[in-house]
């Protein structure tokens, strides 16, 4: 648990609402995955339920965001980029605003969240309540999410580096390049979840003046982050068919060959099989340059036939 209250135009922190001498100058209560105790605690002192994590991963408009006259209840998915396994960790945050109070719910250590508090220690005067800090995390977790579009952006670049400079089209780049799409596709279906989620609360009359214009702002800049999506996902399916071209290619090459091949030795063994046949009455069957003459036969019909395909530039 941590609580950041207002004094003297300053926002401080502390660990538990038992170090608080009153709940007045409250605007944030951040619980990362919280105990029991934790969680009955902050029920108890402001009279709410936490909505079950089940209820807050539901994908329902009525389960993202809910409206009373007491508080607004809003969930969205903020990605997080796991370096050991290479791919987005999607974590569930469940937003509660009640009198100016902002109550986060999560079980996960997130960059938005950091980001958010060096925001507020930073500049403690500018956030007076907790919409301006609501307001102020979903505009830092689309940051984030443009930054992780960014760094696909320029994967992908890199697959175009390995693709256009003559890379072998192996079983490795493919899975790379399906790796990077399923990410941005994960991208763009979390900055969709935060669109809907922004949609429902600029219609909310409890965010005005600054707050509905810093809102407006980050819902434009999502609009911009899913076409930059599109655009992304769009390069690397142009990239997955210039893979498949060239392995296409690669397959014919090799299937070539093996025509020539087949092609070339076909003359010599059909003298082969005419002179190894058992008929006493073949020409030269019993000369003693036959064999010789065989020999030569095969070496030059084998070389007519490379002249040819040479010739017909097949080769």
């Amino acid at each position: 648990m941590r609580v950041y209250f207002k004094r003297q135009n300053r926002v401080h922190k502390v660990q538990t609402l038992a170090q608080l001498e009153s709940m007045e100058g409250v605007v944030w209560i951040d619980l990362q995955n919280p105990t029991p105790a934790e969680i009955s605690d902050v029920e108890a002192n402001f009279e709410f339920k936490f909505q079950s994590r089940q209820q807050q991963i539901e994908i329902e408009s009525s389960s993202r965001y809910f409206e009373t006259d007491d508080e607004i209840i809003a969930n969205s998915n903020f990605l997080q980029f796991n370096t050991e396994g290479n791919h987005f960790l999607s974590n569930a945050v469940s937003f509660i605003l009640q009198d100016e109070i902002l109550f986060t719910y999560r079980d996960s250590d997130l960059t938005a969240f950091s980001d958010t508090v060096k925001k507020i220690k930073g500049s403690g005067r500018f956030f007076h309540s907790g919409k301006q800090i609501m307001a102020t995390l979903l505009e830092v977790g689309v940051d984030n999410d443009a930054d992780l579009l960014e760094n696909i952006s320029r994967q992908v670049t890199e697959l175009w580096k390995v693709v256009g400079f003559g890379g072998n089209p192996d079983e490795e780049l493919i899975l790379r390049i399906s790796r990077v799409q399923e990410m941005t596709m994960e991208i763009r279906q979390n900055a969709v979840d935060k669109q809907r989620v922004l949609s429902a609360i600029l219609k909310s009359r409890e965010f005005e003046g600054e707050d509905y214009e810093r809102l407006r702002i980050v819902i434009k800049d999502i609009n911009s982050l899913i076409d930059h999506a599109n655009f992304t996902f769009q390069r690397l399916e142009y990239l997955q068919n210039t893979f498949m071209g060239l392995v296409n290619i690669e397959q014919n090459k090799i299937i070539k060959i093996f025509t020539v091949a087949s092609v070339i030795f076909m003359p010599p063994t059909l003298i082969a099989s005419i002179y190894g046949t058992n008929f006493e009455f073949i020409e030269v069957y019993k000369w003693k340059y036959g064999f010789s003459l065989a020999v030569l036969l095969m070496i030059l019909s084998s070389l007519g036939t490379l002249y040819f395909f040479r010739r017909k530039k097949w080769l």
